[in-house]
Formats: C-alpha cells, sequence, structure tokens
C-alpha cells in the first residue's frame, strides 16, 4: 500500500519538512517502527493532513496493524472524500480482512474519482467475484485490462470468471490471448481450467 503525496496542509513550514524528511530516512534505514512514531507526533500537530493520515496507515499495515490502518484511512476518506488513493488503499486493506461489501464500495469510489486507476479496477473485480458477482467482475477486469493490457492479471481473472458464469468459449479466447504475451500464467490457466482443448478449437476456427 503506497501513501500519496496529496498536498492537504495549510502553512506547514519548516517544521512539517523535517519531520516529512526523518520519517522518510528511518523508512528507508529500515527503522519502521521510529517512524511511525515520527508519523503518530505529526497526526498531533496536522490531524488532517492527507500525507500523514495514508503514511500512517501504510506503516501501521507494513507492521501488521492492519485494522489500525483500516481506521487510519477512514479517516483519511471522511478528511479527503475526493482522494481516489486513499479509496482504493481502503479498498486493497478491506478485501484482505473480507469486508467485501464495503471493500466493493471502496473500490467504486476509487474508480468514479479515477477511471483510469488500473488497480482499483483490479480490486473492484476481486471483491466482486469474492461477493458472487461474476458479471459485473468480468466488466472491472475488461476495463483494468483496457488501462494495463500487457499485465496478465487482469486477463486471467477474467477468464476464471467466465468458467465460473459456464462461459469457456470466451475463457478460451482470454487464454489464447494469454499465451501470446504470457505464456506461464497462459499454462496456468489452462491447468486450472481444463481449457487446452477448447483454445485450441477457438484459434482453429
Amino acid at each position: 500500500m503506497t501513501a500519496p503525496a496529496i498536498a492537504g496542509r495549510q502553512g506547514a513550514g519548516l517544521a512539517f519538512l523535517l519531520l516529512k524528511w526523518r520519517a522518510q530516512t528511518l523508512i528507508v534505514l529500515g527503522l519502521q517502527q521510529r517512524a511511525l512514531s515520527t508519523f503518530e507526533d505529526m497526526r498531533v500537530r496536522w490531524p488532517d493532513d492527507a500525507y500523514v493520515l495514508a503514511s500512517h496507515a501504510a506503516l501501521r499495515a507494513e507492521t501488521g496493524a492492519v485494522v489500525a490502518a483500516i481506521a487510519d484511512l477512514r479517516v483519511l476518506v471522511a478528511r479527503h472524500p475526493d482522494d481516489a488513493a486513499g479509496w482504493f488503499n481502503l479498498g486493497f486493506l478491506l478485501e484482505q480482512e473480507a469486508e467485501l461489501a464495503e471493500a466493493q464500495s471502496a473500490f467504486s469510489r476509487a474508480v468514479d474519482l479515477n477511471p483510469r486507476l488500473d488497480r482499483a479496477w483490479y480490486g473492484l473485480g476481486l471483491a466482486l467475484i469474492r461477493l458472487g458477482r461474476h458479471a459485473e467482475a468480468i466488466a472491472a477486469f475488461k476495463r483494468n485490462t483496457e488501462l494495463q493490457p500487457m499485465s496478465p492479471y487482469g486477463w486471467y481473472q477474467m477468464a476464471r470468471a467466465h468458467m465460473d458464469l459456464q462461459q469457456p468459449e470466451e475463457a478460451a479466447r482470454i487464454l489464447r490471448h494469454l499465451r501470446g504475451f504470457e505464456p506461464k500464467v497462459a499454462a496456468q490457466l489452462e491447468r486450472e481450467t481444463g481449457l487446452g482443448a477448447a483454445a485450441a478449437g477457438t484459434q482453429a476456427a
């Protein structure tokens, strides 16, 4: 999870920049707990700052405090409702925690705010699959693959969703496409679905 660099402070001045530099240096040195303490100090001084909230949440998630990170991100999107990255990060952690309806809502908000946020379309598709809403998931993965056509993951998940909907011909077309640029993922998909013969038939057609 990444912390977006979003301007949200008013008159932060040198003190903010010095503390930010200190926290970033501690992260580079691998001293995450000390960096977390620095961001906690910054939260006291700048409680509404988007960068501080996102960075604090990212470090909490990295150190295993996922529930606390989710709480940070809820504050972030409440105070900065147009922060697409904040909504994505919230959806990402909620999906990890199996809070699927909330994750789907957060991802949907992210893509509403930034329709080109490809990873949010992918996250939305994953949440929808787990909710059993496969047709909607396929639409999300289609958008993801339009934005990231050379990433195999959206294609792979879209094919699996088609199989769940008993649409092997559509899945076979995706398998054939994957073979053209990501043969390892295509081979995995073929093993998991048994689509080899169907894909060969589609290609011959």
